[in-house]
């Protein structure tokens, strides 16, 4: 993998180990040379791993919409920044220069390009490996809604493999690295 998506919110959360497990996934991706795709912000878990990335020699490409760069605080230090109209523009462009997905902890907007990253994958739209970074379990309710909706019959049994779940940077890779 050359390029990876990363969602992640533009807050850091309350506990110092969502900073500490996101600056080693940064120092995870620039090691193996793998360039970040994200939504371009300095804030929150966005920032800490772009900066990371960046000290590590890394190459770094936000994608922001226009009307997002009065709201967020633009990271003034990346590769690349491109600027696009919309927030599905943004989500496009990311797909379309990723190989793979990784969600870090976040809020909504976080969510929202999880899922919907994930129903691109189950209709067929990507076959690219996707990933939740599951730092002091903060996906594993998710992970265990989806396994409640593949009982209820409401999820294919077999759309649990459209994800990884892992909490260390190296097994993550490791893992997107032989789905792809």
């Amino acid at each position: 993998m050359k390029r990876i998506c990363v969602f992640a919110g533009s807050s850091a959360g309350n506990d110092p180990v969502f900073i500490e497990k996101t600056k080693a996934l940064g120092k995870r991706l620039a090691a193996n040379n793998i360039e970040l795709v994200y939504g371009g912000a300095k804030s929150g878990l966005m920032g800490v791993l772009a900066d990371q990335v960046l000290d590590g020699g890394g190459k770094v490409t936000g994608i922001m919409p226009s009307h997002l760069f009065e709201k967020e605080i633009v990271h003034p230090y990346v590769t690349e920044m491109i600027e696009v109209g919309t927030m599905h523009e943004r989500k496009a462009k990311m797909s379309e220069l990723a190989d793979g997905f990784i969600a870090l902890p976040g809020g909504f907007g976080t969510f929202e390009e999880l899922f919907e990253t994930v129903s691109w994958a189950q209709i067929g739209l990507h076959t690219k490996p996707l990933a939740l970074y599951n730092i002091a379990e903060y996906y594993t309710p998710l992970v265990q809604l989806i396994e409640h909706a593949i009982k209820a019959g409401f999820v294919p049994e077999d759309n649990r493999e459209l994800f990884i779940d892992a909490d260390d940077p190296s097994s993550l890779l490791n893992q997107m690295e032989q789905k792809k």
